[in-house]
């Protein structure tokens, strides 16, 4: 056979070739050294697509194999529905999982049965997350991760037995929730529309105390102090403000590696600098707080530092108005906030400190006559 060439030939002319009629290789390699024959290559392929492979009688058992397990693997799709479920919407959607210290979205199928809600990853055939109607006590639509400069996303809070919630994202997040409030109507379950759900994120609920209430969270890097020989690094976390203190939690450990008492924290201020050898300028946030009688200073950064910042200096501002209209003052030394008259009179309740003038005054009542 004499090789031809074609100047008109393309690649897809060839890839045709190729897939239709198929290609044979044979070749004979010798690998030798200063003329001495030392490795012999006896090669022989086919190249075809798969029609024409089982048309010639190649790879025949390779493809009963391959159509064995992908009937195997359907029929086991099929397995995730309890046999009489109905199906009531099908939507691509995503369950947020905390489990340990990992944290992440899980993505598949949302269904929506007439006895449960659940989330199913196809490709796996695992079901990731499921709760039966009955259980589900409250629904809430509320904004979440900002995914772009403008757009937010939209996340269903599902308020379930025991306080639990649960955040859920999907294609259409009011078109699942108007199917789920439509189904537990028509099962007769009793459903509280848009509760107050808190937004927390992983595992806060571990470490609130009872009755504390988160306020807002977000995603936040922190500045921990070095290490031994290490120099200060820039940690990720979630940074959490309740009705009681500002605190941080480290992804890694999902511990609280901050925490800071409403009634410490002195001012807010955000700086551009280069907080490290390795980070360039960037805005950080500096939180100044008194601890045991000294000021100390947490450093933040990361998206809505703004939003961060007026938060807290409201708290701050918060504290100095008082129902009565009373002038209030922090204690200088642990700068817990009080009534300026009772700073005064009976000192401070937090740290003990005790003013000069009151001082004064008890050293005159117990002086000897």
């Amino acid at each position: 056979m004499e090789p031809q060439r074609s100047t008109n030939a393309t690649l897809a002319d060839l890839l045709d070739r190729v897939l239709d009629k198929g290609l044979v290789i044979h070749a004979d390699l010798i690998v030798s050294v200063s003329g001495i024959p030392l490795i012999g290559v006896n090669l022989s392929a086919a190249l075809a697509g798969m029609e024409t492979m089982l048309n010639y009688g190649i790879m025949q058992a390779w493809d009963e194999r391959t159509r064995v397990w992908e009937h195997d693997y359907r029929s086991k799709k099929k397995s995730s529905l309890i046999q009489g479920e109905e199906i009531i919407l099908k939507m691509l959607g995503a369950y947020h999982s905390s489990e340990g210290i990992y944290t992440a979205w899980r993505y598949g199928h949302l269904y929506l049965t007439d006895e449960r809600l659940f989330l199913y990853h196809e490709d796996f055939g695992e079901v990731l997350f499921e709760t039966p109607l009955k259980k589900i006590h409250g629904l809430a639509v509320r904004e979440g991760e900002q995914l772009t400069e403008k757009k937010v996303r939209e996340e269903l809070c599902l308020l379930l037995e025991g306080n639990k919630m649960c955040r859920l994202t999907a294609l259409n997040v009011h078109q699942l929730k108007e199917a789920l409030e439509k189904r537990m109507e028509e099962a007769g379950l009793a459903i509280q529309q848009d509760p107050e759900v808190p937004f927390v994120e992983g595992n806060a609920a571990e470490f609130l105390a009872d009755g504390e209430h988160v306020i807002c969270t977000g995603k936040m890097w922190y500045l921990m102090d070095r290490e031994g020989i290490a120099d200060d690094t820039w940690r990720p976390g979630y940074l959490y403000l309740t009705d009681k203190r500002v605190c941080w939690c480290y992804d890694l450990s999902r511990k609280i590696v901050i925490e800071i008492p409403v009634s410490g924290i002195i001012g807010s201020v955000i700086e551009t600098r280069a907080c490290s050898n390795v980070m360039a300028k960037e805005k950080v946030m500096d939180i100044l707080y008194a601890s045991n009688g000294t000021r100390k200073v947490a450093v933040f950064s990361g998206p809505l530092l703004e939003d961060w910042n007026q938060i807290v200096n409201k708290i701050i501002i918060g504290r100095w108005k008082t129902s009565a209209g009373e002038e209030t003052e922090s204690c200088p030394q642990c700068g817990k906030t009080a009534l300026i008259k009772d700073l005064l009179d009976q000192g401070c309740t937090g740290c003990g400190w005790v003013s000069p003038a009151k001082k004064e005054r008890v050293r005159k009542i117990e002086a000897p006559a």
